[in-house]
C-alpha cells in the first residue's frame, strides 16, 4: 500500500468517525430539546484537535503543560528573601 493510500484510508476513517459523532450529537441535542433542556451553542466547542484543561493541553496524541504556564514561571523574578522563597516553593509544590 502506498503512502498516499495509507493517508487516504486514514482520512476516510477519521471522516467516518466525525460523521458518526455528528449523528450521535444530533440525537443528544434532539433528546435535550424533547426534555425542554436547551444548549448554548456559543459555549460549545466541537471537533477540536486539542483542549486546554487545568494548565495542560490535551490532544489525541499526548498531554503537555500549557506553554503560557511555562513562560509565566520562566519570566518570574528570582526570590530575594526567605518569604519570597517560601512563596515560590509553595507555587512549585502545586504544579
Amino acid at each position: 500500500m502506498s503512502t498516499y493510500q495509507k493517508q487516504n484510508s486514514k482520512l476516510a476513517m477519521d471522516f467516518m468517525n466525525e460523521v458518526e459523532h455528528a449523528h450521535h450529537l444530533r440525537l443528544i441535542l434532539q433528546t435535550l430539546r424533547e426534555k425542554q433542556l436547551f444548549e448554548k451553542f456559543n459555549k460549545c466547542k466541537l471537533w477540536l484537535r486539542e483542549v486546554g484543561f487545568l494548565g495542560h493541553v490535551v490532544s489525541a496524541d499526548d498531554i503537555k503543560v500549557d506553554p503560557s504556564k511555562i513562560s509565566d514561571v520562566l519570566d518570574c523574578k528570582p526570590p530575594k528573601n526567605i518569604t519570597e522563597i517560601r512563596c515560590f516553593l509553595g507555587l512549585a509544590r502545586n504544579c
